[in-house]
């Protein structure tokens, strides 16, 4: 893959060391893995909780990260790499997802994304008005006969041991050691699994729109939500060949860039809507935060009513917020408008009618 712009010749890729030299003791690695069975009900299997001990703490010391692979085979830099199985698997949903998205006879699909924290299994207790706004958008969509693909980012709350586990910023080391989907999940030898991105991905790669409804937290979008969008920079330049860095080769990698990277946007031309709200501050930066992010990644966004931001409940009491809500017909009119601005956008590009108008142009700056 050539960039428009090679960086050949700026000498030879060095892999800086020194952060974390050494892996967990046995101790620390017992105290963590005990924590999950603190729950006297378990004291019966103590024998049996030992002996998978025994195994993980052999799997944590050999880096087992992939502990099924076979032969990458035909298609690939290095068709005798042995590739995860869990990875090609996740490969393979996306590239029929993909498949499906461009076929013109398919419905249009608009995924509806929640992005507040809370639910009825939280520790609050109560639903979200993100969730609320979020189905909003979902009956506009169903409506005007789109399939509307709605993901609770709440369930990350909720759920047992269910995770977007953080990025580990494999693309600041250099963009092709950033696999699209991710390959640093799940990692078995750390016990990081039950990881939701690659079925994320998945539905990502599926939509033709997007719409996302999030609260304001601490002048920030929440934690599921960024989470999310750090592990979505494989889908904005990522290397859809592990082989040809042979895994994690941070040294090949840098090579691989070096010599030229295309920083493919998997994500392109698909439109999104946003509707942020807050109760005091930190609405409009959010907001704007995001279209950046989208902007970047290749959505094209659906027009000034599809970037919603407001405030619901302004400096009043949390425990009225609901009532607020109920009562502000003009947001929920706002955020009908968002799905319909979206709506409109995706039957558009789908018509060859929309596109970026910068489409065309060749950046200077592949990266």
């Amino acid at each position: 893959m050539a960039s428009p712009k090679s960086t050949r010749g700026v000498g030879p890729p060095e892999v800086r060391k020194g952060q974390v030299t050494e892996k967990m003791s046995r101790e620390a690695f017992h105290e963590r893995f005990s924590a999950r069975f603190y729950d006297p009900a378990f004291r019966a299997e103590d024998p049996a909780i030992a002996r998978l001990e025994a195994i993980a703490w052999e799997a944590y010391e050999q880096g087992r990260k992939s502990p099924v692979t076979e032969k990458a085979g035909a298609g690939f830099a290095d068709p005798d790499y042995e590739l995860s199985v869990e990875w090609r698997r996740a490969s393979n949903r996306i590239k029929a997802a993909q498949e499906r998205q461009q076929n013109a006879s398919t419905r249009s699909r608009i995924l509806v994304i929640n992005a507040s924290s809370r639910n009825d299994y939280t520790c609050p207790g109560e639903m979200s008005k993100s969730f609320r706004l979020a189905k909003r958008i979902e009956a506009v969509v169903t409506a005007a006969h789109f399939d509307a693909d709605f993901l609770d980012l709440s369930l990350l709350s909720s759920d047992h041991d269910y995770h977007i586990h953080p990025c580990k910023g494999c693309v600041s080391t250099a963009m092709p050691l950033c696999h699209w989907p991710c390959s640093c999940y799940p990692n078995h030898s750390l016990g990081q699994v039950n990881d939701g991105m690659n079925e994320i991905y998945e539905r990502f790669v599926a939509c033709h729109g997007v719409v996302i409804v999030t609260p304001v937290y601490w002048y920030q979008t929440p934690g599921p939500l960024k989470l999310m969008i750090d592990r979505l920079v494989c889908a904005d330049g990522g290397n859809p060949d592990p082989t040809s860095t042979h895994g994690k080769d941070a040294r090949r990698a840098k090579e691989i860039e070096l010599e030229g990277w295309s920083f493919p946007k998997h994500l392109k031309d698909r439109a999104y809507g946003l509707v942020v709200h807050g109760d005091v501050a930190g609405i409009e930066s959010s907001r704007a935060a995001l279209a950046d992010w989208l902007d970047w990644t290749g959505f094209i966004e659906a027009g000034a009513q599809a970037r919603l931001d407001r405030f619901i409940n302004y400096y009043a009491p949390y425990a009225t917020s609901h009532d607020a809500l109920d009562n502000d017909l003009d947001v929920q009119a706002e955020t009908d408008n968002v799905a319909r601005a979206v709506v409109n956008a995706v039957a558009a590009i789908r018509a060859g009618e929309l596109r970026r108008p910068d489409d065309t142009l060749q950046p200077p700056r592949a990266k």
